[in-house]
């Protein structure tokens, strides 16, 4: 490929990832759709005056006139704005020198070619596309071992199944360390933090020992994170700058990951905090919209709500001005997130259940992205406003029934099929599947003790609470409330997180109160309500679901009192969740309203 069909193609995957049609680019650019077909499909050569104007219009920061073809000069044809014939315009290439693309990396004019290709698919969420160009990158590098290594990192940084071990990657980059192994100079070391970051991460990707790389199961990832990032720090004091920015927000990136079900949220805060600093300096767009997201993620799951509001206003114009598929998916998904915990359904609704689909699909069939990933999240987010609005009994009559059971290898999917028994009235077949779950984990004493298993306790201790309510099962759920008590008592002042990200659960401190209700312990409920309000008192939804938790509570305490305060909460509890259209909650707080003991 030359350098102008180069430029060609990055002009057509970005206008295309932009919705733009060629005509309105043209509009926008003042030049005829006639010439700019002709630049778009590698018959003519752009003008740098085209090429700043398209890299503006497409947001592109810089990345397009990277891609200008050398020469002495620029001969392009502009529309006259009549009759829309083209003339000709004859321009000096300016001083100072344009932008140059991106440096020779030593490698090779067809290796670097497909590194760029691949970047810019990725940057607009074409994994496939991308893995493709690092591949043949990868076969480019001859036999060169540290140009394979630079391929391998990048391919290494396309997403994953949720949940499952990218073995093929692993091995390549197993071989990749075997080879680099020995080599002390800057750019082996550089490429050995990295591949060992991505090698951390991919083995932490596994749930579970059915899911892990044989003989490795998640803990090793998360040792090797620490190992790692210990690494990082020691060459930052006793070599500065021997690892460049870029490198570095590559080891911060995959190693926070890769810590994420074993590490405190603070911890991980501390990281993505860096990690956003880091990016700016290294004026990498990709690692900028890692920061972002990894930022917001850190900053919900640790209470700092306000914070990470402001953090996806942030994200959201990285995504307007990137104009790529997968941050205008992250943006729209962290929107619903949002409007789900304000109580905003109608607003999440309109994303989840309409377009959210539709880009989906579009993102599947292109193969832009692991089909996995985009499923999970919005059917965790259409499982949770269902949930919300009382509606989670439907589930049962719906296509997306078989998507919850398909994914029963994931933890949080086994849990919320037992909380839709629950709120379906199907007691019995709940405790099936508390049962079979708890023998499967060791009564719930196999969970690491972050991440995906903080959601997943969350909602068995909706499950527990909702069945003790309901059923005269109180002898066995007993058994499975201490583990669930001490994974989620370590997380007090977090609020939890399902997926990465896909909803926000509510407190933890909640799921604390409703299982210490379970064991009998009215005051140490109220003690965890407490912490839970401190974290969700700006938020109607969350406070409604709350107020009705408090009003069961101290029903349990069984004064005249503790009654009619009772009865006061719920009924504001009541008033909210008939404003916001919660139905399920409603109906309970009727229910206990109403029940003998109150009338």
């Amino acid at each position: 490929m030359t350098p102008q069909e180069e430029f060609a193609e990055a002009l057509r995957v970005r206008r295309e990832a932009a919705e733009l049609s060629l005509a309105e680019l043209a509009r926008r650019v003042h030049y005829s759709k006639s010439y700019l077909s002709r630049v778009e499909n590698g018959l003519r050569p752009p003008g740098r005056l085209l090429a700043e104007r398209c890299d503006a219009a497409l947001r592109a920061d810089g990345a397009l006139l990277a891609l200008l073809p050398p020469g002495p000069e620029q001969h392009e044809r502009r529309d006259d704005g009549r009759d829309g014939a083209d003339r000709p315009v004859r321009r000096p290439r300016p001083d100072p020198a344009p932008p140059a693309r991106p440096g020779p990396s030593g490698y090779g004019a067809e290796f670097d070619q497909h590194v760029r290709r691949g970047d810019t698919r990725h940057l607009l969420g074409e994994m496939y596309e991308a893995g493709q160009h690092y591949q043949a990158a990868y076969e480019a590098a001859g036999g060169d071992e540290q140009a394979r290594a630079h391929a391998v990192v990048r391919s290494a940084r396309r997403w994953s199944d949720p949940g499952q071990v990218d073995r093929d990657l692993l091995f390549r980059i197993d071989a990749c360390l075997a080879a680099l192994a020995d080599r002390e100079d800057a750019p082996a070391v550089e490429l050995r933090l990295q591949l060992t970051a991505h090698r951390a991460k991919k083995l932490a990707m596994s749930i579970g020992y059915d899911t892990a790389m044989t003989g490795a199961e998640p803990r090793t990832g998360a040792r090797l994170a620490r190992q790692t990032l210990a690494e990082l720090r020691e060459l930052g004091r006793r070599a500065p700058g021997l690892i460049g920015d870029e490198a570095r927000c590559e080891v911060l990136t995959e190693t926070r990951w890769a810590l994420y079900d074993f590490a405190p949220a603070r911890e991980l805060l501390a990281l993505s905090s860096e990690l956003r600093d880091l990016a700016v300096r290294s004026h990498s767009a990709y690692f900028q919209g890692e920061a972002l997201v990894a930022l917001a993620i850190d900053q919900l799951r640790t209470g700092r709500v306000p914070a990470a509001e402001a953090t996806v206003n942030l994200h959201r114009e990285y995504a307007a001005r990137h104009r790529s598929r997968l941050a205008h998916w992250q943006q729209r998904t962290l929107d619903a997130l949002m409007s789900l915990w304000r109580g905003e359904f109608a607003a999440a609704a309109q994303w989840i259940l309409g377009e959210a689909g539709e880009v989906a699909a579009a993102m599947e069939a292109g193969l832009s992205m692991p089909a996995d990933t985009l499923g999970q999240t919005v059917l965790g987010q259409e499982f949770w406003l269902w949930h919300e609005q009382g509606r989670l009994a439907e589930l049962f009559a719906s296509p997306r029934m078989a998507g919850v059971q398909q994914r029963g290898y994931f933890p949080v999917w086994r849990a919320g099929l037992a909380l839709a028994l629950c709120e379906a009235g199907r007691y019995e077949q709940a405790v099936d599947q508390l049962r079979a779950f708890a023998a499967d984990t060791d009564g719930f004493t196999l969970f690491p003790p972050s991440g995906w298993a903080l959601p997943t306790a969350a909602v068995l201790a909706q499950v527990c609470a909702e069945l003790a309510e309901r059923t005269d099962r109180h002898g066995e759920l007993s058994a499975y409330v201490p583990p669930l008590r001490a994974l989620l008592d370590a997380h007090g002042d977090e609020v939890v997180l399902a997926g990465w990200p896909t909803v926000l659960l509510g407190p933890a401190a909640r799921f604390s109160a409703l299982l210490a209700l379970v064991a009998g312990e009215p005051e140490t409920a109220l003690g965890h309500l407490g912490r839970a309000v401190r974290l969700a008192q700006r938020y109607p939804a969350q406070m409604a679901r709350l107020r009705l938790d408090e009003a069961r509570v101290r029903l349990r305490t069984g004064s005249p009192a503790a009654r009619a305060t009772a009865h006061a909460l719920a009924r504001t509890a009541l008033g909210t969740a008939e404003e916001l259209g919660m139905a399920g909650l409603a109906r309970d707080c009727r229910e206990l309203l109403t029940s003998p003991a109150e009338r």
